[in-house]
């Protein structure tokens, strides 16, 4: 039975659980950090918006401004530490079979759906749930869902990266 359990532990994490854990701990650190420091939840989808609020001065986007300065850093840290941990342990920047033009869209999507769902895998995933809030379990779930389902659906269609 242990040597089963093993097995199915080594298949998603081939090389250890170290750098999840380490990840998994740092997400955390940084979510109380932005709450200690500004009293809002982070979350990375109203980055653009919020970004937005520097040039343009429509309502939509001036809703931001107040919580905009740290938005931007937030963002830069996520960009950042993927680069960091691309150059240090990912062997280089590039590190995906995916064409950029896919990333692109891919992007693209998702942007426009978390801003539709009301937020992200960040701001629900790891705070709402966190939190126990209703409405980001159904939004996790509805996000895992689709993800899956969308997943099945590209590789019965035959799409390679």
């Amino acid at each position: 039975m242990i040597a089963e359990t093993s097995l199915v532990l080594a298949d998603p994490f081939p090389n250890g659980i170290f750098e999840y854990a380490v990840g998994g701990l740092l997400v955390g650190l940084g979510v109380v950090v932005i709450y200690l420091a500004t009293g809002r939840i982070a979350g990375a989808s109203t980055f653009l918006e919020s970004t937005l609020s520097y040039w343009s001065n429509r309502s939509r986007f001036q809703q931001y401004r107040p919580s905009r300065d740290w938005r931007v850093v937030f963002t830069l840290g996520i960009v950042l530490g993927a680069a960091i941990y691309a150059l240090t342990v990912g062997g280089g920047v590039w590190t995906t079979e995916v064409q950029p033009w896919r990333l692109f869209a891919g992007g693209i999507l998702i942007g426009i759906g978390t801003r539709v769902g009301k937020g992200c895998t960040s701001g629900h995933g790891v705070c709402g749930v966190g939190s126990a809030s209703p409405t980001s379990f159904v939004g996790v779930a509805t996000f895992l869902l689709v993800a899956i389902g969308t997943a099945q659906l590209v590789m019965a269609v035959g799409v390679v990266p």
